[in-house]
């Protein structure tokens, strides 16, 4: 048996582009819905559409068993919730995920947003830091990723960014759901963990391509898994937070692939320029 290399060609990172747009735009256009009352079923709607506008899939449906074009979790759901016809509500911590896929090639991305509106301060706040904090840890990753020599300085670094803004008490980095690898398929070799593992891990050099995605919660990182087999929740019923980008390592540094900018916004204050695949 063949083992296919984790590594891609210049050609194969150039054809991931276009998915990671269209899965930004995609995300785009479902965040700009998001007000109370309206349901996580009309958001799967919105994403559906920008796909199908774009002559794209949704890999997700590639999934087996899985109907839907996003995941979305809302306040003590971690991540893989089903849409449904629950309107959302003011202070909510809500995140979603979806991916393209695109002329056989894929991109993943999520972000976690509160729910705007009327909501007591005392319910938003320690939601609103806890976004904050997961969001800023993807970015340490990724800045981490532009200078790693093997894989797992990412999640060595995610984890120090999470342990130095958490509040006192810290958050749980949920163990047993990790990032991976991304390109002919959406969940590809090799792992990407959110926290420090013994195990360097794989080279990052030119042609390696990730989805990197923390998933944090306020209070203890033990979950279990919904009656309907796909939503991870928190035992202890605290929020949870997912943030998730698509990168890509090539000859020039790093490119995200899932945001419309290649990341230059935020990794700037990580000092990180990123390069735009030639």
């Amino acid at each position: 048996m063949v083992l296919r290399s984790i590594y891609k060609k210049p050609a194969q990172l150039r054809s991931m582009i276009e998915p990671g747009l269209i899965t930004a735009d995609m995300l785009a256009a479902v965040r700009a819905m998001i007000e109370p009352g309206v349901t996580t079923l009309q958001l799967d709607a919105e994403a559906a559409r920008v796909l199908g506008s774009r002559g794209a899939k949704s890999n997700f449906q590639m999934v087996r068993g899985y109907r839907h074009t996003i995941c979305a979790s809302v306040n003590e759901q971690v991540v893989h919730g089903i849409p449904n016809e629950r309107p959302l509500q003011a202070g909510d911590i809500l995140s979603i995920d979806a991916g393209a896929e695109f002329r056989g090639w894929n991109g993943d991305s999520a972000f976690t947003v509160i729910v705007p509106g009327e909501a007591s301060e005392e319910l938003v706040a320690p939601r609103r830091r806890l976004s904050e904090v997961t969001e800023g840890s993807l970015w340490a990753g990724i800045a981490a990723l532009s200078r790693a020599s093997h894989l797992a300085e990412v999640g060595a670094a995610i984890q120090e960014y999470i342990d130095d803004n958490a509040p006192a008490g810290g958050y749980g980095i949920l163990r047993d759901y990790v990032g991976h690898g991304i390109g002919r398929k959406m969940h590809e070799s090799p792992s990407v963990f959110n926290y420090a593992v013994d195990d360097l891990g794989p080279e990052v050099r030119p042609g390696l391509a990730v989805a990197i995605e923390p998933m944090v919660v306020i209070g203890d990182q033990a979950t279990q898994v919904e009656g309907d087999g796909w939503t991870v929740t928190t035992i202890d019923g605290t929020a949870g937070s997912h943030w998730e980008h698509s990168v890509a390592v090539h000859d020039g540094g790093i490119w995200v692939l899932t945001a419309h900018d290649g990341g230059a916004e935020k990794l700037a204050p990580c000092g990180v320029v990123p390069k735009e695949i030639d």
